[in-house]
């Protein structure tokens, strides 16, 4: 087993973990939100996105909260650009990152965004060649890697021919993600496996859904594949829009409190990210959705 001694994670609360809250967060909780995720030790958060705020109404403050967070050396700052006038809104507040998408299901993508996954990627290739040439880097977001709520479960082939499209436009990284939660530890390795056909070891990210309560297991199949780098949301943040009642990411405390019992470096500090959960799960008025961090709370009150 290739284990990676050292593991990069990419909190995705700010962004993927708010987007469908229903009541509004204001932008200054959302960057109070930042600015604890990188005071723990988080290196790469991704911090909102810039789509119509008339389908996002809670990203309609992403200016405000570029412009209002402090940034701090070392951390890379990236965002969700779903077409060229949403990369031409953000390339004015300097991300570090922009973040594009596709789904290895048809009838997701159709479903999602109306056109097929190779027009999807196609849309995207202006914005990816933009961005390169500002010096922007560029992920892309792989949905539906492992299942989809309208295909069900979706072969690895799938998953190469979209990672195929998405190297064929400069994405330089990508993320196979697990968007319902339904994957299980073979499956997600397959993901890869395909994956691995267009993208080195290097530029692969798990992206793991708690849906059926595998997240944790599904990571550590890729960790057993040498992926060192994953997303997960502070406190569980993010339902998952395509089951009912689904819980959705995987909380961040959770991935670190296994990285840190198999002794893998992660460079945060477990105490202050519990810390940005309860701030967060506070505002939203509701227990944070993170096993290790409702242990943990216990425990200090005890």
């Amino acid at each position: 087993m290739n284990i990676p001694s050292k593991v990069r994670l990419i909190d995705v609360g700010p962004r993927d973990g708010l987007q469908n809250e229903k009541q509004p967060v204001p932008a200054a909780v959302k960057i109070e939100l930042v600015h604890r995720l990188q005071a723990a030790g988080l290196k790469e958060i991704e911090v909102t996105s810039y789509v119509s705020p008339k389908w996002v109404p809670q990203m309609a403050d992403n200016h405000e909260v570029m412009a209002g967070m402090t940034r701090q050396g070392g951390v890379r700052y990236s965002v969700l650009t779903p077409n060229l006038k949403g990369y031409e809104a953000a390339v004015l507040d300097k991300p570090d990152e922009i973040v594009v998408f596709g789904a290895a299901s048809e009838a997701f993508s159709q479903k999602n965004i109306n056109c097929s996954i190779a027009e999807s990627i196609e849309r995207f290739a202006p914005v990816v060649a933009a961005a390169k040439a500002a010096g922007i880097a560029v992920r892309g977001a792989m949905s539906c890697t492992v299942g989809c709520p309208y295909e069900g479960d979706i072969a690895p082939e799938r998953v190469a021919y979209l990672a195929g499209l998405m190297k064929g436009i400069g994405v330089e990284r990508v993320d196979v993600a697990d968007t319902i939660g339904v994957g299980t530890p073979r499956k997600v390795q397959a993901a890869i496996g395909a994956t691995l056909q267009h993208f080195g070891i290097d530029h692969i990210s798990g992206h793991f859904h708690d849906t059926y309560g595998q997240a944790l297991s599904n990571t550590l199949a890729a960790l057993e594949m040498g992926v060192w780098n994953f997303q997960s949301s502070v406190a569980g943040l993010g339902g998952c829009p395509y089951a009912k009642g689904a819980t959705g990411n995987v909380a961040t405390e959770d991935v670190v409190y296994l990285l840190h019992g198999m002794g893998i470096e992660t460079g945060i500090d477990l105490d202050k990210l519990v810390d940005a959960g309860q701030f967060i799960s506070g505002h939203l008025g509701r227990p944070s959705g993170s096993r290790v961090a409702r242990a943990l709370l216990a425990k200090r009150a005890g």
